[in-house]
């Protein structure tokens, strides 16, 4: 790899859909790629046994978290309609490409400021199911998606709470620290999905050879992952995906960081009421 800012590939035949790096898996479909944080697979790629799995977990999870807002009524109390603006908000970040370096920001450890572990958790996974209708990965992953992003939505919000209200950092900084570890747990989970899974990426491209570039500067960066080996496909072993994955992931990681603490520390100037911790931004 000859630069950190991998944007386009070409050398695959469209049409083509398998593992994409960054936070979860790399998809290969029709002449874009973009790092995402969630499972971007169509249907019938992973094991039965592990869609299966990822559901049943989900369906606890859910009904854990209905079961807590019904018992806890105060935590959602006046949230509904947050609830709805910040499941937005994530849809779009999901949804649309920074462009040049192919980036999706899913906002999921600001959702989990914004409407605590719980509600953000329900957020969360109705934002996965909605993307799953619109395309973005099948239905049978919508289970295992669910977790990755509850994941970072949960585990983002109690280091924010843990970080920033013990008054040891500021808003900014104490949203960055979360979002930067949530992510980083997400993404060695979404390793992990990949590992059990025992998926190859090259087996779903026969004959394809990945090479991204940056769209501005064609052939300047420009990193081959796979290269095609007569008419068999080439293997890519799980540590090389785990490199890329991780290289990628820390720039990813620091971008949307950045950003949750920019509009949190603005929510703490402006809205302090909307966060958890009750204290004016500096």
């Amino acid at each position: 790899m000859t630069g950190p800012w991998p944007g386009r590939f070409s050398g695959g035949r469209p049409g083509l859909t398998w593992p994409r790096a960054w936070c979860g898996l790399w998809t290969l479909s029709g002449e874009e790629w973009a790092e995402v944080s969630h499972i971007h697979l169509p249907d019938g790629i992973l094991p039965l046994w592990l869609v299966l799995l990822g559901w049943a977990a989900t369906a606890l999870a859910v009904a854990a978290v209905l079961w807590y807002l019904r018992r806890n009524p105060a935590e959602l109390s006046g949230r509904i309609a947050r609830l709805g603006v910040v499941a937005a908000v994530m849809m779009v970040g999901m949804s649309l490409e920074v462009v040049p370096i192919a980036y999706h920001f899913n906002l999921s450890v600001l959702a989990g400021i914004l409407l605590g572990p719980a509600a953000g958790f329900l957020a969360a996974f109705l934002v996965v199911l909605m993307l799953a209708l619109f395309g973005h990965g099948g239905i049978t992953v919508v289970g295992l998606n669910a977790l990755v992003i509850g994941t970072e939505v949960v585990l983002g919000s109690l280091l924010f709470r843990a970080v920033s209200g013990a008054r040891r950092l500021n808003l900014l900084w104490g949203a960055f620290i979360a979002t930067v570890v949530a992510l980083a747990v997400s993404t060695t989970l979404m390793v992990g999905i990949i590992g059990i899974a025992r998926i190859n990426p090259a087996e779903q491209a026969p004959r394809a050879a990945i090479t991204f570039s940056n769209p501005f500067q064609e052939g300047l960066f420009r990193v081959e992952l796979l290269k095609e080996e007569g008419h068999e496909p080439a293997e890519l072993d799980l540590p090389t995906f785990a490199g890329v994955v991780y290289t990628l992931g820390i720039v990813g990681w620091a971008l949307e960081g950045l950003l949750t603490g920019l509009i949190v520390r603005y929510l703490g100037q402006v809205r302090p009421d909307l966060l958890p911790v009750r204290r004016t931004a500096p």
